[in-house]
């Protein structure tokens, strides 16, 4: 038996979001377990992608359409009837949401909307995972985790956004869903990185895009903490809870979960700088003038996970050293021009799910 118990196997899986950084490596699974994926979304988002990189449209089917068409992604529905739906497409940039706070509203609240719409029209879609953001909790910045029952509802448009995502899946399931074939739940994520992430003001594709030029890399917040975790583990996440649903199990319908790591895998910005320029040579990096907060990133955000591990079985299975290693390998080999970098991709997957079953992980079929 493969890992998620071969649930994926010969099965039609749609990705919305399949271009960006989460989507990209979550194709790349889904691929290795031997679905039959479709991605949807309106671009590639960044230069360079994962998505190029890894030649990902040659893998797969992918469609081009705009999340705040329902029209078009309806098509897309039809013409490809998937069995499970995992729904990453979203503006994901705190700062974006400022610059533009109408797309973000549109593109995260209503292409929920648009996203459920397509469900409720189609009962032959057996699962939905549907993905939100830990920014979806208003941040009252304290030290203990939020827990799925928290109070929803951000100081910033993306974070309010996500709360609105939230609330329109909950009502969704309950008047729509809830007695259709469709099985649904949410998942809450944050602060993810890994190999292949390019997008703007992110601290890791900042190193990068700085180190792999040569250049010292100024740092506007070097002393704000996060949880840390690596790409694979919230992915992980969302396909057990995908395999969990789909085999019905009880008490998963409908309801919301995070996927985060422990405590142990906070560490301030400057200290992750610091323990990836160990991998990288002559990388150096610099406070900015004005590196106080500015009141639109949050200094602390942690999840509580009691409930995915209560109800799932499911929790992280890396340190934080592996989380660096695992992320700066791939961007050192990236910067080597590996023109077999997909199979690279597998290859952490794959080293990924054999440290998961050392841990116990139900989801590795160990």
């Amino acid at each position: 038996m493969n890992e998620f118990a071969n649930v994926y196997q010969g099965r039609r899986v749609l990705v919305t979001g399949h271009t960006g950084f989460k989507g990209s490596w979550l194709v790349t699974w889904l691929n290795r377990l031997g679905a039959e994926v479709a991605g949807f979304s309106d671009r590639v988002p960044t230069n360079p992608a994962m998505f190029m990189a890894l030649d990902l449209g040659g893998r797969m089917h992918h469609y081009l359409g705009d999340i705040r068409d329902r029209e078009r992604l309806a098509e897309v529905f039809d013409e490809f009837r998937p069995e499970f739906v995992f729904h990453l497409a979203a503006q994901a940039l705190v700062l974006e949401s400022h610059n533009d706070p109408v797309r973000t509203f549109e593109t995260n609240a209503m292409g929920m909307v648009n996203l459920l719409e397509c469900l409720r029209e189609r009962p032959w879609v057996e699962v939905a995972v549907l993905v939100t953001s830990d920014k979806t909790y208003r941040n009252n910045e304290w030290e203990w985790g939020y827990r799925e029952t928290d109070v929803i509802g951000g100081l910033d448009p993306y974070s309010g956004s996500k709360g609105c995502a939230e609330l329109v899946a909950h009502s969704y399931h309950h008047s729509f869903l809830r007695q259709a074939p469709t099985n649904s739940a949410t998942a809450r994520a944050g602060n993810v990185i890994g190999g292949g992430d390019w997008a703007a003001n992110r601290i890791v594709p900042d190193c990068i895009r700085a180190w792999s030029a040569g250049e010292t890399l100024t740092v506007r917040r070097p002393q704000a903490t996060r949880p840390w975790q690596h790409v694979l583990e919230p992915l992980s996440g969302y396909l057990w809870l995908g395999a969990c649903l789909s085999r019905g199990q009880e008490g998963v319908d409908g309801e919301a979960f995070n996927f985060g790591p422990d405590a142990r895998q906070d560490m301030t910005v400057a200290g992750l700088i610091d323990a990836m320029s160990d991998g990288w040579p002559d990388a150096s990096w610099q406070a900015s003038d004005d590196s106080a907060a500015d009141g639109r990133e949050s200094t602390l955000l942690r999840l509580s996970c009691d409930k995915a591990l209560q109800w799932l079985g499911w929790h992280a299975a890396l340190q934080l050293p592996m989380t660096v290693d695992l992320t700066v390998k791939w961007y050192r080999r990236w910067w080597s021009l590996d023109p077999d970098l997909h199979s690279f991709t597998v290859e952490q997957i794959e080293q990924y799910t054999d440290l998961a079953g050392a841990s116990g992980l139900a989801w590795s079929g160990a």
